[in-house]
This record gives C-alpha cells, sequence and structure tokens, in this order.
C-alpha cells in the first residue's frame, strides 16, 4: 500500500518546506538538472507530490498516489495519473527519463519501482533518482527523528551505494552520481560521486 496518508492529510505542510528551505531546494534542483539529458526529451517523474521538481525541470508528466498532491500539480499544468511505482500505467518504451526525487524511501518494493521505470523507458534512457543518502549526517538526523514527523514516520531510508546496488539488480547499467548539501562547501554546490552531500543524484541508463 502506498504510504500516502501524511501527504493526503498535510500536503500545505509539505509544500511549506520548500518555501521555509529555499537554499537546499536550489542545491536539490540544480544537482538533479545536472542529470537530465539534453531536450528536447520526454520525461515522467514517478511520485511527483504537487509538481516542485517538475514543474521547473519542464517535466510534463506524473505519477502520484496522493490525490490532494496530485490536485496540486494538475493546477500547475501536469499530466498526473494516478498509481504507483511499482505498476506505472504506461506501455513499455515510452520515455526518455523517468525522474524520483525523495521517492523511493516512500515505495513498498523499491526493485520493482526501478523494475517499472526501465520498462517504459526507451533503450538508451536513464533514471534519475534524488534522495537524502542515509550515512550523511542529515540522513542520520531523519532516521533517528522520523518517529517526529509526519512524514517519515514510515520511511525507508536508504545509502548511496544500496540504490546503486538495487539499480544493477533491476538491470540498469552504466551510473553517473552527484551530491550537494555538502557540509563546509557553498551551499549550492554539486560534485561527482557520493560519500560528503547529504542529497545524492543518481543517473542510470537503459542498455
Amino acid at each position: 500500500m502506498p504510504r500516502i496518508d501524511a501527504f493526503e492529510n498535510h500536503s500545505d505542510a509539505y509544500d511549506d518546506w520548500f518555501d521555509k528551505n529555499s537554499e537546499a531546494y536550489a542545491a536539490e534542483l540544480k544537482a538533479v538538472m545536472q542529470q537530465l539529458p539534453a531536450s528536447p526529451a520526454q520525461g515522467l517523474e514517478v511520485g511527483v507530490g504537487s509538481g516542485k521538481f517538475a514543474v521547473p525541470l519542464g517535466i510534463k508528466i506524473g505519477v502520484e498516489p496522493s490525490a490532494q498532491m496530485a490536485a496540486k500539480a494538475k493546477k500547475l499544468g501536469i499530466d498526473v495519473h494516478s498509481g504507483v511505482a511499482e505498476a506505472l500505467p504506461f506501455s513499455a518504451d515510452q520515455f526518455d527519463f523517468v525522474l524520483m526525487v525523495t521517492t523511493i524511501c516512500f515505495v513498498d518494493d523499491i526493485v520493482k519501482s526501478f523494475q517499472e521505470a526501465l520498462r517504459v523507458l526507451v533503450p538508451g534512457g536513464s533514471i534519475i533518482v534524488g534522495f537524502v543518502d542515509v550515512d550523511s549526517e542529515l540522513g542520520q538526523k531523519y532516521l533517528h527523528n522520523r518517529h517526529k514527523s509526519r512524514f517519515y514516520q514510515q520511511a525507508t531510508f536508504f545509502s548511496a551505494q544500496q540504490v546503486l546496488d538495487h539499480l544493477q539488480t533491476s538491470g540498469f547499467g552504466q551510473s553517473e552520481v552527484k551530491q550537494t548539501l555538502i557540509p563546509d562547501a557553498d551551499k549550492h554546490a554539486v560534485r561527482d560521486g557520493f560519500g560528503e552531500g547529504a542529497f545524492v543524484v543518481i543517473k542510470a541508463v537503459k542498455d
């Protein structure tokens, strides 16, 4: 079952985070943007939420299980389909890239979610996964305080290496990793690899 209760009941509070943490939001957008293919490209965001990433990144199609979040994204012009990551409502070989940002911690089956992304991608297409690395200081904070959070109580947090391993298990090939929210670095700094930054963006290719 999708873990959507908090998003159904507190969608405004979710959006407030982006207003209150605008610098972190800008850094995350920058890191994701660096992993996007050159346009024009047909993209899909899985777990599109209220459109906080799809809109500025120019993604027109999304999948979202929460009706409250989907309604917000639709008002911003996103074509939102009701569904979950493990059963995408699309036929095979449709998209140049699939984006999942802070989505994997809420799915029931991460490997099945990645396999579904693989299915709907064209050959040579890419999955782009943005998430908070549980091995980072911020990730550990989220993990140990999740019982206090209305959104993360039921979340499953992953390390960058775990996500890379799951992508390989799911059938993806070559990967590229970016990181941001790096302590003691410029607030918008984006670097290759992982192990420094709290927010990691992995791009993996469908062979």
